[in-house]
């Protein structure tokens, strides 16, 4: 086959049939395939008037153009569709192995609609050509880890699994889509595509392939990768020293780790939680993911104590952020098991996290109490008056997953259990069009308000990663040798959001991770390692340009489902309340002064939607 297969299975459910559709060329190089291909085939063919968890709404998951290709980190598979928690478009990118297996297996990607009438696992067979869909009654109510080693039983021991555990069957909004074996997990987490295959019936997605790519010059092209991958490994030394877990104790120096649900500044316990000194105790081994040279991965285990966690996946900066920072947890033990149960239950450990805590401070404020939730004490940890065990933060994991109690409210995600228990509660929801707000506060890096306000599946601090560039991250050739001054708001910043938003909006499509970006690859080096492998002729300008033409696509199906200039805001919290202690206290975003900006070079109108001269401009006519 081609560097890409060039087509995808197109799955009903309802009636068990599927079939396959082409993807021509053309295609491929206007939209890529990912997010970008997906986003168009929602576009053109969406029902604005669909709940995202009726039978006819698609759930559409797709590969990069170069996923199973040795390019660096090429193993990205994006799971698409409208978000049960956003209601808007979301997009979740799973890395590991399972897109370079189903790229094997020939397909790039799957367009699923309707619900089987019992639960149901896909299993792709690439090796004899064959497609089932296959009881999965006696998998219904067993955890990801569970399913995921009975799958392998079932199919093949080689292959990859990509399936939901107790949450995504109960729908709870925040569910994600778990891939890996214990030892090496990865979720496409965020907006609750958990809940869309529980919605289906669809257990989960097994496949297994032979088939490899074929490229036009294979040997330039494995030079190519084997001096990108050297340039990539030696700016990625943290990354493959520590994971995203290294930057826990920069984070908390520069103000931009979330504390007590957004409302403190700088934490003393900060280096209890450090990935320093997690994998300095509980380290079993480093990971890698399919053509990775950085190997962010971690295994651990916790063998003694209290909080006792299995061998398993290891934890990102963000988990720690939000069961260590946002509930003022100092126990890494305990940090490491929230990590586990929600790779267990099949849960987004951000938004898993950022509802808890929302409910402690729900519960602080009197709005709740034990009655609510099993007599269970929801506090905040670390304060003389407060609880100092994280056992009710620990039992709360499995309240949501199985909507227990107060678990069902917060299984709806913070946005909805604000409505529902009402009062002042909205005034300390922190989410952006429904989707809780990734770690990273826009109040030490005020580009970050700029993008959280305007990213296209709401709250994602991965639509831009433009706080990067505080931390020291230059991409001469996006125009940013330097690092910038990331206080004040003015037209630099919103500039900076915009162009990494532009940036980042092609790794999806092209299915390769965006850490190779933290690694110092740029536009250029990334359309020299995509001519390469693919044999275009891409410049760093077509690299953008095809970034902008994404971005405005998604933003065409926000609008059409409802979302207007009013949305673009972020929580009066953030916008209103400076953090109290630390590098970033007293700063607060102005985004008066720069949405503006930021409208003007995207040529948005005054509601928020592009202009006809752009959109021609962009091919998106």
């Amino acid at each position: 086959m081609p560097v890409y297969a060039g087509k995808y299975l197109r799955l009903d459910l309802t009636e068990g049939t599927w079939h396959e559709v082409p993807i021509s060329e053309d295609e491929a190089r206007k939209w890529l395939l990912g997010s970008g291909f997906a986003a168009k085939l929602f576009y053109d063919q969406m029902n604005p008037e669909l709940d995202p968890l009726d039978p006819a709404s698609p759930l559409l998951v797709f590969n990069g153009v170069l996923s199973g290709t040795f390019a660096p980190t090429a193993c990205r598979s994006t799971w698409c569709g409208r978000s049960p928690l956003t209601k808007i478009w979301t997009e979740a990118n799973l890395g590991n192995y399972w897109g370079a297996e189903l790229r094997f297996s020939g397909y790039d990607g799957l367009v699923i609609t309707g619900r089987a009438a019992k639960p149901v696992y896909l299993w792709i067979n690439g090796l004899e050509g064959t497609i089932e869909l296959r009881d999965a009654s006696h998998l219904w109510g067993k955890d990801y880890f569970e399913t995921a080693d009975t799958l392998l039983t079932e199919t093949n021991s080689r292959a990859q699994v990509a399936g939901i555990g107790p949450a995504g069957e109960n729908l709870v909004k925040i569910a994600g889509v778990m891939s890996g074996p214990s030892d090496h997990v990865r979720a496409a987490a965020r907006g609750g595509m958990g809940a869309l295959l529980g919605s289906k019936n669809l257990k989960a997605i097994v496949v297994r392939g032979k088939q490899r790519p074929q490229y036009p010059d294979q040997k330039a092209f494995q030079q190519e990768v084997k001096a990108q991958n050297a340039f990539i490994k030696e700016n990625s030394i943290a990354m493959s020293n520590f994971g995203t877990s290294g930057g826990v104790l920069g984070t908390e120096k520069f103000g931009d780790m979330p504390m007590r649900n957004w409302s403190l500044g700088s934490w003393d316990a900060v280096n209890q939680v450090s990935g320093q000194t997690i994998y300095d105790q509980y380290l079993v081994k480093h990971t890698f993911c399919y053509a990775c040279p950085i190997g962010c991965g971690k295994e651990v285990e916790v063998t003694e104590g209290e909080y006792r966690a299995p061998r398993g996946e290891g934890v990102e900066y963000e988990t720690i952020a939000g069961f260590a920072g946002m509930t003022r947890n100092a126990n890494a033990a305990s940090v490491l098991l929230a990590n586990s149960q929600c790779n267990r239950y099949g849960l987004d450990t951000i938004s898993t996290s950022s509802v808890i805590a929302f409910a402690m401070e729900a519960y602080e404020r009197e709005l709740i109490g034990p009655e609510d939730n099993g007599g269970l004490e929801l506090r905040f940890l670390g304060g003389e008056m407060e609880s100092g065990k994280p056992d009710a933060m620990l039992a709360m994991i499995e309240k949501i997953a199985y909507r227990r109690e107060l678990g069902d409210t917060l299984a709806e995600g913070v946005r909805e259990a604000a409505r529902r228990i009402g009062g002042e509660a909205e005034q300390f929801a922190i989410h952006v069009k429904g989707l809780e707000i990734a770690y990273h506060d826009p109040r030490a890096f005020v580009n970050m308000a700029v993008n959280y306000a305007t990213a296209n599946r709401g709250g994602c601090h991965l639509e831009s990663l433009s706080y990067w560039n505080g931390y020291g991250v230059h991409h001469a050739d996006l125009g940013y040798p330097e690092t910038l001054p990331h206080h004040e708001s003015n037209a630099q910043q919103a500039k900076l959001a915009y162009d990494y938003q532009n940036y980042m909006s092609v790794f999806n499509p092209l299915g390769v991770c965006k850490f190779i970006a933290k690694g110092l690859v740029g536009p250029q080096r990334l359309a020299q390692i995509v001519n390469s492998a693919l044999g275009w002729d891409w410049s760093a300008e077509d690299v953008l340009t095809t970034g902008k033409r994404l971005f405005q696509l998604k933003r065409l199906i926000n609008l059409r489902l409802g979302v207007t200039a009013a949305d673009d805001t972020l929580p009066k919290r953030l916008l209103t309340e400076p953090r109290p202690t630390g590098d970033a206290a007293g700063v607060l975003p102005d985004l008066e002064v720069m949405l503006p900006i930021y409208y003007q070079l995207r040529d948005w109108d005054e509601n928020g939607a592009p202009r006809q001269a752009r959109l021609e401009q962009l091919g998106l006519n």
